[in-house]
C-alpha cells in the first residue's frame, strides 16, 4: 500500500471520526462530559477558525495534522466501544447518502437562469440612454 493511499484512509477515517463524534455529542447515552467534548473536537475541526493561523509558515498544519487527531483520539477514548462502533456506523451511513442528479441540476439551471438575467439586466442598463441637460 502506497504512502498516498494510506494518508487518504486516514483523513477519511478522521473524518468519520469527526462526524461520529458530532453524533456522539447528540445521543443522550454518553455522560455529559463526553457530550461537551465530543461538541467541542467536532465543531472545532468544522470550524474555519484555526487555533493557529495559516499564515505562519510550517506550524500552520499542526493543529490539523497533530492536535485535531490527538484530540479526536482523546474523545474516543472516552466513549464505550460499542458507542463508538454504533456512532461510527451511523456516520459511515450519513456519509453513503445517495447522490440527487435531478437537484444538482436543477440547482444548476437556477444559477444559469439568475447569471443570464444578471448579464441581461446588465446590458440593459449599459445601453440605457443618458438624459441631455
Amino acid at each position: 500500500m502506497s504512502i498516498r493511499t494510506e494518508l487518504r484512509d486516514w483523513a477519511r477515517a478522521i473524518k468519520r471520526d469527526v462526524v461520529a463524534l458530532y453524533i456522539a455529542a447528540r445521543d443522550a447515552r454518553v455522560p455529559w462530559y463526553v457530550k461537551a467534548a465530543a461538541a467541542a473536537v467536532a465543531a472545532y475541526a468544522l470550524s474555519p477558525i484555526d487555533l493557529i493561523p495559516d499564515f505562519i509558515p510550517v506550524l500552520d498544519y499542526l493543529d490539523e495534522v497533530i492536535i485535531l487527531p490527538i484530540a479526536i483520539a482523546f474523545v474516543i477514548r472516552m466513549i464505550p466501544d460499542p458507542l463508538m462502533a454504533e456512532f461510527r456506523e451511523e456516520a459511515q451511513r450519513r456519509a453513503e447518502r445517495p447522490v440527487s442528479h435531478v437537484a444538482a441540476g436543477v440547482i444548476i439551471g437556477l444559477w444559469i437562469i439568475t447569471a443570464s438575467f444578471l448579464i441581461w439586466a446588465l446590458q440593459v442598463w449599459v445601453k440605457r440612454p443618458t438624459p441631455v441637460p
